[in-house]
């Protein structure tokens, strides 16, 4: 915060790793601050949690969402009832070896809330009032979970991560294009084949040659040039709730 800028190392969120705990002298700001959460509010830490909220703003137009890492059960079941209460989507990251480290993944359940569009550092009174929604929300349904009191949905709608694609590079991997201002802020609105995905700087359209019912995130997200990625792919689909979830939410709490 005091240096104004979103880390000062690498991203905290790409630090969760498991063989990085074992430095507790480390350098690396964000590893520093991954390894002593977990140390603190870790499954074996000295103040253990069972869940990790992780609230993120992102620069892309998501609204707000919910990012399930991988098919843990108890994720899928407390993603399910927020769903179920507040419409969100659900993005199921998974299958991507080069983005790992997610600080939920170091709690036997957790969800990311991804809420947008807004600069970085900004204060916006529509973005704090869907946080706390949102996590009044979480919170009661949390409670609900304890008492027993559930209302689980009979199904709910995931938007499957399937791959991520870059901006148009030239032969020296500079940047040599921009999203086309018909997919700026288009997220969640499904590509068909032959539509503009980028602009490069010669006066170029790069469009979408795939068959495939993609649906978009994440794009132009700021965070996320410095990765490779200028929009995530993903595909939508309807997935019967199983009651195996449930269970497993009520055993951890």
């Amino acid at each position: 915060k005091k240096a104004g800028k979103r880390y000062i190392n690498n991203d905290l969120n790409r630090s969760f790793l498991k063989e990085s705990f074992s430095s507790t002298n480390s350098s690396n700001f964000e590893e520093f601050r991954a390894n002593e959460l977990v140390k603190l509010y870790g499954f074996s830490g000295e103040n253990p949690c069972q869940i990790a909220l992780d609230f993120h703003t992102t620069t892309a137009s998501m609204g707000s969402c919910l990012v399930v890492y991988g098919r843990r059960e108890a994720d899928l079941a407390l993603a399910a009832l927020i769903q179920n209460k507040l419409g969100l989507p659900i993005y199921l990251h998974e299958s991507d070896k080069k983005q790992r480290g997610f600080l939920v993944e170091s709690w036997p359940c957790g969800l990311v809330v991804e809420i947008g569009p807004v600069g970085q550092g900004l204060l916006n009174s529509k973005i704090l009032s869907r946080t706390k929604l949102i996590l009044e929300n979480l919170l009661e349904q949390i409670k609900q979970v304890q008492n027993l009191n559930l209302l689980f949905p009979e199904s709910l709608i995931i938007h499957r991560h399937i791959k991520s694609i870059d901006f148009p590079r030239d032969e020296e991997g500079n940047i040599d294009g921009y999203i086309h201002f018909l997919r700026q802020s288009k997220d969640w609105q499904p590509l068909k084949k032959n539509d503009e995905l980028f602009y490069k700087l010669n006066g170029e359209t790069i469009n979408f040659d795939e068959d495939e019912n993609y649906i978009p995130v994440f794009i132009n997200e700021a965070a996320y040039a410095e990765k490779n990625i200028a929009m995530s792919f993903t595909k939508k689909e309807l997935w019967d709730f199983k009651k195996e979830w449930k269970q497993s939410l009520v055993d951890l709490i």
